[in-house]
């Protein structure tokens, strides 16, 4: 007689199966609120059930049919639902998995997550509830974990989650299947999401806080994406990003909390395996031909992690991938990290003359004041580098950001007593 299923393996179904489940039921109910109850529901339901009856088939399409069951069941019984099924439909219940199954696949359940977490990511609201809501319903990150990680209290996030709801419920969104035009562009969005996300746990220098742990789940959301649409390039190159980015995290910051530069970094710390997960993604992403801002991002992180010295670095390669991304994704930002591998190849004067014209766009921008406040230094002009650094740690995002510049002014103010300019 088989093992019943022990609560981790449940636990791990649980997880696996929301963003298809609660999508499913988002298309049946159009309310996000009772979508999210009726998998809640289902969940108790199977970590009573499965122990003693054995794991269904497909844990998804069980959650679904017990989860819209009870949400109907619990609607009769408020006496509020209008337009219910057939009686025959929602009454006989028995072996209903099968024929659940195959209506999941007729549904086309990857329309129904994408949706789902287009939702989410809608243009009305704030990119910081597009991030809680899709922690909150995609990921199923409980409402304290997503306030301890956003710095907040859980009364606040609460809020900030229902107002998003809200705005939802009065966005009257379209549930119909999205033709190919309006996929690209739900993709689009959803993907800046995924990045968002990750870019929330990036800066945290406490791989064990709340905050930090936004990374794993980025890529868990990325990984869901690939899954669905696994010869999508641009999401092969976002995964294979965030993959190489994430590789970095034990070196990047000191044992006081300080950010440590990438020439600086100890490339022992770096994850390997995360590594080669991604320079094999690159090279699937590559195939395709279709070269996209993610994919180039993930070239360059791709070109300093095959580097085993600082100066192996492939600066000329970098700077090439730089220009491709300029062409594609314009921005002052990018331009400014341009400009690192110009300095590398040609001088900090060169590069300090790229960035000139950055000044006004990039003027409320913390890098900026700390690159070119670096760049100043090596070209020995210390009190314009000074400015530039009281500046840039006026504008710091992190106490950890600002320490670090900290460490540039506080030398350059010992230079100056010594007599240095």
């Amino acid at each position: 007689m088989p093992q019943p299923p022990d609560p981790d393996w449940i636990e791990a179904r649980l997880v696996g199966a929301r963003p298809q489940a609660v999508a499913a039921l988002l298309r049946y109910f159009r309310d996000l609120d009772l979508a999210e109850e009726a998998f809640q529901e289902a969940c108790l339901r199977a970590v009573k059930s499965w122990p003693k009856n054995g794991p269904p088939r497909d844990a998804a399409s069980w959650l679904i049919m017990v989860g819209r069951n009870a949400a109907i069941d619990h609607k009769r019984k408020q006496a509020r639902l209008t337009g219910l099924p057939d009686e025959a439909v929602i009454s006989d219940r028995e072996d209903t998995e099968p024929d659940m199954v195959e209506r999941l696949d007729a549904a086309d359940y990857r329309d129904d997550i994408l949706r789902l977490l287009f939702v989410c990511c809608h243009p009305d609201l704030p990119a910081t509830q597009q991030i809680a809501l899709a922690l909150r319903i995609v990921s199923g990150l409980p409402t304290p974990r997503i306030a301890a990680a956003f710095l907040v209290g859980e009364r606040a996030m609460e809020q900030r989650i229902t107002r998003a709801k809200a705005r939802i419920a009065k966005a009257d969104i379209p549930f119909e299947t999205p033709g190919p035009v309006a996929r690209a562009e739900r993709f689009a969005v959803v993907a800046a999401m995924i990045y968002l996300v990750f870019n929330e746990g990036y800066t945290d220098a406490n791989p064990t806080s709340e905050r930090a742990k936004l990374c794993d789940e980025a890529i868990r959301l990325a990984r869901l994406m690939l899954r669905l649409f696994p010869a999508e390039p641009e999401m092969m190159g976002l995964l294979a990003l965030m993959l190489l980015q994430h590789s970095r995290q034990k070196a990047r910051f000191d044992a006081a909390g300080a950010p440590v530069l990438l020439d600086d970094q100890d490339r022992s710390l770096w994850n390997r395996h995360r590594i080669a997960e991604a320079l094999a993604m690159i090279d699937k992403a590559m195939l395709h031909r279709q070269p996209g801002p993610y994919q180039i991002q993930a070239a360059i992180a791709a070109l300093h992690a095959r580097a085993e010295r600082q100066e192996d670095t492939d600066w000329a390669g970098i700077n090439e991938l730089y220009e491709a991304l300029e062409r594609h994704a314009p921005s002052p930002v990018v331009t400014l990290n341009r400009s690192v591998a110009i300095w590398k190849l040609h001088g900090a004067a060169a590069a300090l003359e790229m960035i000139a014209p950055l000044a006004e766009p990039l003027d409320g921008y913390f890098y900026f004041h700390g690159v070119r406040g670096n760049l100043l230094e090596r070209l020995g002009r210390n009190s314009e580098a000074r400015d530039a650094f009281t500046r840039a740690i006026a504008l710091a995002n992190t106490p950890a950001e600002a320490v670090h510049i900290r460490q540039h002014l506080d030398q350059l103010e010992g230079e100056r007593t010594t007599g240095k300019p």
